[in-house]
């Protein structure tokens, strides 16, 4: 008997170092001092024209990773089955992944409902969306979130206001720029408001006024009639005219076990500064099936989540999440609830959910090709057939992917669903 156990206890020992042995491996990284596409290319850009503007001394650090050097991942775009896409582009130094991401998903949608290619100003919406982001501060009393970010369906519900331009008379770009930056424009905005609340001044005519008055100073003064291909149109008449787009058409899939699934609920985060209730929340096994057809069928999404992990590379450009996190098998709804509820899940970037790969390898698992705006999927240089595009394994959307903005068309099983 006590052999018996001796022998099953080796066994077991054994068998836990192996498991560990298979185990995803990790490293130390340490991320030197003013390198990477934000500084040499962005920051470069916005300080040759403003006197030191963000000009940012940060010490080099080190940070824990998941060590993926000699992994065999799908980490080339002309693999997956993508849809068209306008090229890529940059939201330089702001905070809006939100409207880049969304933006580029309705120039898609474009393209796939009309066949046109076009490109969509999405400072125009940014420049809106500031505005009715004063305008709610306003009227609440300085009771209401006054920030860079926002939502993906914010796109729909300010071009339902205001409509849409082409880019290329609305760039958002003066004093000969190539990149965004609204740190300058942000603070002059924030200080503004703040001084409202202080003086008890809540006069909202005054108020947007002037909040058009600085974006018109260092964005420009958006268009509201131009021509294209010869035709006139307002703003409104080119969206539904002559993009063909109805913003009533998208919807917002959620998935969080916080609140109810089949039901319309809130997105409690910051950025839903509005306070929609308008996300259709169902079961992450729905969600991550919702995707998936979507995806087969042709269809894209702007999607949105948590690229905080130590499983995304910014040297591979894939979001893995590894075995020492929490193995795929034990990835559900309450594991993805529990990031979200501590915070380790936030929502902190939009990205354009663009193609996929079935079944890698055998694996059984699939990956999706995602269109980014920011500068972390650029630090591995521009002549890199990666450069912008980001690859996700389905699991790492399956824990840190929270929502996604898709056409009803894609998703109508699921609306038929809800009351």
């Amino acid at each position: 008997m006590f052999k018996q156990l001796l022998t099953l206890g080796l066994v077991i020992i054994v068998s836990s170092l192996n498991a560990q042995n298979n185990q995803d491996k990790a490293k130390i990284q340490v991320i030197e001092k003013g390198k990477g596409y934000y500084y040499e290319s962005i920051l470069k850009d916005v300080n040759a024209v403003n006197d030191s503007l963000d000009n940012q001394d940060q010490d080099s650090y080190k940070r824990f990773i998941m060590d993926q050097s000699n992994m065999d991942l799908p980490n080339d775009p002309s693999l997956y089955t993508a849809a068209w896409c306008q090229p890529l582009e940059s939201q330089g130094n702001t905070g809006t992944c939100w409207c880049f991401s969304t933006t580029s998903f309705y120039e898609t949608e474009v393209f796939r409902l009309t066949g046109k290619k076009v490109e969509i100003s999405e400072l125009y919406t940014v420049y809106w969306e500031y505005v009715e982001k004063a305008r709610r501060f306003i009227e609440k009393r300085g009771d209401s979130n006054f920030d860079e970010g926002s939502e993906g369906n914010a796109v729909a519900r300010i071009m339902k206001e205001y409509g849409a331009v082409p880019k290329e008379l609305y760039t958002g770009l003066i004093d000969n720029r190539k990149f965004h930056t609204h740190a300058k424009m942000f603070e002059e905005m924030k200080s503004f408001l703040s001084s409202l609340k202080e003086s008890n001044t809540w006069n909202v005519d005054f108020g947007l006024e002037t909040i058009k008055s600085i974006m018109n100073h260092y964005i420009g003064v958006p268009p509201t009639s131009f021509k294209v291909e010869g035709e006139a149109f307002t703003p409104q008449s080119y969206l539904a005219d002559y993009l063909k787009l109805n913003p009533d058409d998208y919807v917002e899939i959620l998935s969080y076990k916080q609140e109810p699934y089949w039901q319309l609920v809130e997105y409690k985060v910051p950025d839903n500064w509005w306070h929609s209730k308008e996300y259709y929340n169902i079961p992450l096994d729905d969600f991550m099936k919702a995707i998936k057809t979507a995806v087969k069928k042709g269809y894209t999404l702007s999607i949105g989540g948590d690229v905080s992990e130590t499983g995304f590379s910014r040297e591979t450009n894939c979001a893995i999440i590894p075995d020492y996190d929490i193995p795929s098998a034990y990835i559900n709804e309450d594991a993805r609830q529990f990031r979200f509820s501590n915070e380790t899940t936030t929502d902190d970037h939009g990205m354009h959910l663009v193609g996929y790969l079935e079944n890698y390898k055998g694996t059984g698992k699939d990956w999706y090709l995602i269109k980014d705006s920011s500068s972390g999927s650029r630090n591995i240089g521009q002549n890199d057939a990666r450069f912008g595009y980001y690859f996700f394994h389905e699991d790492y959307i399956k824990l840190k992917m929270m929502g996604f903005t898709i056409h009803k068309d894609a998703v109508k099983d699921i609306l038929k669903k809800f009351k």
